[in-house]
């Protein structure tokens, strides 16, 4: 009864990242000039990969998957967080922080298995050379990435499951840009242990085993490239180092965030902004930067664009 006399909470409150408004308008400049430079980046790379029949590996289907799913998990939080930095009252409403808590963990889920699709791709690329193109068929890659966004889905239903099914009938504010897990459960108005721990069992250990799992895969791969030719030691080790990267770039801001349980974390904004808005849009571009294969084709594809733009003009 004494739930039922209390205000339901319709919308949520947004601090933001700063109070200040010249820290505001700076952080506003410096994000879209990030997005105008790397988000066409990542565009181009997935119609390279696309139309360049030099790209037709497995190893290069993920790599454009990668780059999908980071422009959607890029297009979660920061067009919200944009727009906030020129209103004064940064609100969003109840469905659309549960809108925005699914796609954010259901689209991070889908990227982490993702990396373990392409870990297994090394893995058969390495050591079963011969056999690749047909362990690794068209039919599985479709199989693998079809996992991991069901995967994907499954996590981010579980997420909002166990949030949403918590009364918010009194404080609404986040201290925060965006909705998540463990600053939205703290503000319910009932006890939320049994929750705190579901979510960081679904959360927090998952994102561990999936670092771990690459981890030692990757240094198991490393490893066993002392039986093979200095040539081919030096190409795929630097493809190998390239996916370490990503993963550390990836799990490491995710691991400070998700497996420190509903405790008060020091620079949590700071890295959550590394997490959510930064590193995402920088993962293809680091592989492509490493990857000859991938630069050579987009030079094609942009001289081949120019070309057709100059044939046109006359």
């Amino acid at each position: 009864m004494e739930l039922e006399n209390q205000t339901v909470v319709t919308e949520f409150i947004l601090l933001g990242l700063s109070p200040a408004r010249e820290v505001q308008l700076i952080l506003f400049f410096l994000f879209l000039f990030f997005y105008i430079i790397i988000l066409p980046g990542n565009i181009l790379i997935i119609l390279t990969i696309l139309h360049d029949p030099h790209l037709g590996s497995p190893m290069y289907f993920f790599l454009a998957n990668l780059a999908f799913l980071d422009i959607c998990y890029c297009s979660v939080t920061p067009p919200k967080m944009l727009a906030d930095f020129f209103s004064f009252h940064k609100a969003i409403s109840y469905g659309g922080c549960m809108a925005q808590l699914f796609f954010l963990h259901f689209l991070g889920a889908a990227e982490a298995f993702l990396l373990l699709a392409m870990a297994y791709d090394r893995y058969v690329a390495v050591f079963q050379p011969l056999h690749y193109t047909i362990v690794v068929s068209r039919e599985l890659c479709w199989i693998l990435v079809g996992a991991t966004w069901i995967g994907g889905l499954f996590h981010g239903a579980i997420q909002v499951a166990l949030t949403a099914q918590l009364p918010f009938c009194g404080p609404n504010v986040l201290d925060n840009f965006f909705c998540d897990v463990p600053q939205v459960v703290k503000l319910a108005c009932t006890d939320t242990s049994l929750v705190e721990i579901l979510t960081f069992s679904n959360n927090g250990l998952v994102i561990l085993f999936c670092f771990l799992l690459l981890l030692v895969s990757y240094s198991f791969l490393l490893l066993k490239l002392r039986a093979q030719s200095a040539q081919r030691q030096k190409k795929v080790a630097s493809t190998c180092i390239t996916h370490i990267i990503i993963v550390f770039i990836m799990f490491v801001p995710a691991i400070y965030i998700y497996c420190q349980p509903f405790r008060t974390i020091r620079m949590e904004k700071v890295v959550a902004v590394l997490h959510t808005v930064v590193f995402p849009l920088t993962n293809p571009m680091i592989y492509t930067l490493r990857n000859k294969e991938v630069k050579s084709a987009m030079k094609r594809m942009v001289c081949r664009y120019g070309l057709c733009c100059r044939e046109l003009s006359k």
